[in-house]
């Protein structure tokens, strides 16, 4: 099963292990993603999955995100600052913020606004690390 695209009426389940996650990192090691749901189902929120196997991505987020572990340990890095996500615990990220991903772990996130690829356009520039727009 591949992401839910059918317009929200109701209450869904997801379960990560019925997703296609698509490789996003590495080598070495290797970074994979899964979204539960498409923006046609909720553009406000993105969900979805990431399992992370020793690959480091770096990264500036575009959007607010939420990450939770599920298990194992995600290390984010960002302005010099490790921080070891386990499971049990969670991590706000606000937008604009430039960060690395790396360790090993299977967590959750939310990202808002769900549909930031199509916001992208019109609210941030074509580099990253100068977005001007943070929350």
């Amino acid at each position: 099963m591949t992401e839910l695209t059918q317009p929200l009426v109701g209450v869904r389940l997801v379960d990560h292990s019925d997703l296609g996650f698509v490789v996003r990192g590495g080598p070495p090691g290797a970074a994979y993603v899964a979204r539960a749901f498409s923006n046609e189902v909720s553009p406000n929120l993105g969900v979805g999955f990431a399992r992370w196997e020793g690959a480091e991505v770096s990264w500036t987020t575009l959007y607010e995100e939420v990450i939770f572990t599920i298990e194992g340990c995600l290390e984010v890095e960002s302005d010099g600052v490790k921080h070891a996500v386990k499971p049990g615990q969670v991590l706000l990220i606000p937008k604009c913020t430039a960060l690395k991903y790396g360790g090993f772990a299977l967590f959750g996130y939310v990202v808002y606004p769900g549909n930031w690829k199509e916001l992208c356009d019109e609210e941030c520039p074509d580099d990253p690390a100068t977005c001007e727009h943070k929350r």
